[in-house]
């Protein structure tokens, strides 16, 4: 709540107080009573979807990419991988619970992997659907520098083994180590007992996913068989094109 000005004015004081809530019908409380019945007050829905962007590490940049401004023109796999990308959305909540219920785009740099995870992202979201972000590069290193201070650890696993859904964007991006497969291990094999979906960006192709490590890897395409998105094409860098 603001610092109050007019200390000396009861009614500007009440004026105040009144203007610095979100929603004055319920005092941001996001419940009203009626006939001492608690119901959820109208600007639930946005408190709610607010408080999912904000756990979610989603930047405000990414917010705009969406379905319908995604280019998918370039190429066939392009296409396919859009047509598949919206099908996953749409049929989200009838697999969620199962055990095939991630997607993985798998394909070359700019060919718009991450437009298209992060378009499912915000559908979800605008579902009131919790997503949780992970950048694999920044994620890992900072995990691997904490790895001693245990607190910390687990607070960073927790946040992404326990996420509804976690989009791991570029995974095994770069020099890959023993620490980096350990920890991605972990985490996904979570995730695989538990159910919970994936949604996975990375420059790497199956083949190349299992021969980092075949438990991670095999588990991946298990949990993402039916949406396993592979956008390769000749010149399908959009960001050297558009």
């Amino acid at each position: 709540m603001k610092k109050l000005k007019n200390l000396e004015n009861p009614m500007k004081i009440c004026e105040e107080i009144e203007e610095s809530y979100k929603c004055t019908k319920c005092r941001d409380m996001t419940f009203i009573l009626v006939e001492n019945e608690a119901l959820p007050c109208e600007c639930r829905a946005l408190r709610e979807a607010e408080d999912i962007l904000k756990k979610s590490g989603i930047g405000k940049e990414f917010r705009n990419k969406r379905f319908d401004n995604f280019d998918f023109s370039r190429s066939m796999a392009t296409m396919e991988g859009y047509k598949k990308a919206m099908d996953y959305e749409n049929e989200f909540l009838d697999i969620e619970n199962n055990r095939c219920n991630s997607v993985m785009f798998l394909g070359q740099v700019g060919s718009g992997k991450t437009h298209l995870s992060m378009a499912i992202c915000n559908e979800l979201m605008d579902r009131g659907i919790s997503v949780v972000y992970m950048g694999y590069r920044d994620a890992i290193t900072g995990i691997k520098q904490n790895m001693m201070d245990s607190v910390y650890y687990n607070k960073m696993m927790n946040r992404y083994k326990s996420a509804r859904v976690l989009f791991i964007d570029d995974l095994f991006k770069g020099k890959i180590t023993d620490s980096d497969v350990n920890i991605m291990f972990e985490l996904i094999n979570y995730r695989y007992f538990n159910n919970l979906p994936l949604i996975v960006s990375s420059e790497c192709g199956v083949d190349r996913l299992i021969g980092i490590d075949e438990a991670l890897g095999s588990r991946l395409v298990e949990m993402s068989k039916n949406y396993i998105i592979s956008i390769k094409a000749k010149n399908l860098n959009y960001r050297l094109y558009k």
